[in-house]
């Protein structure tokens, strides 16, 4: 998939309209800024979330989470005007490998959204990191 595919990179005009944590050196807009050097921490406790506003209703048949210690997952889409009436995409369990990103993808039957809600319900400890969210 290349960069100008990928509907959660900020450069395509998505962006975190709503994060339940924020540390100043890693920002939720980590999330979307296409490096994957980068990434947004909580700040413990769960659940946690986030929220991507799509630049318009985007049709999406896979979605990628690089994360690191995150347990148990959630996501969820709307295809409202504002983050409402969220719909159920996925949840799972994602395995942890210690001192490896976690890379999870998410077969979608051709979705369609406006905004992608990722609750993180559980953690494998106190803080875990989501590095990057790509949409194809």
């Amino acid at each position: 998939m290349s960069k100008s595919e990928d509907a959660c990179l900020a450069s395509n005009g998505a962006k975190v309209i709503l994060a339940t944590s924020s540390d100043e050196k890693h920002p939720p807009e980590h999330i979307i800024d296409g490096n994957s050097g980068t990434c947004w921490t909580t700040t413990g406790m769960f659940p946690q979330e986030f929220i991507i506003s799509l630049r318009g209703l985007t049709e999406i048949s896979t979605l990628t989470v690089q994360s690191y210690l995150v347990k148990r997952l959630r996501i969820e889409r709307s295809t409202s005007k504002d983050p409402s009436s969220f719909e159920l995409c996925d949840e799972r369990t994602l395995e942890h490998i210690e001192g490896q990103l976690q890379t999870e993808e998410f077969k979608m039957s051709a979705v369609q959204a406006t905004y992608l809600r990722f609750l993180i319900l559980s953690g494998f400890d106190h803080f875990v990191a989501v590095y990057k969210v790509t949409a194809d």
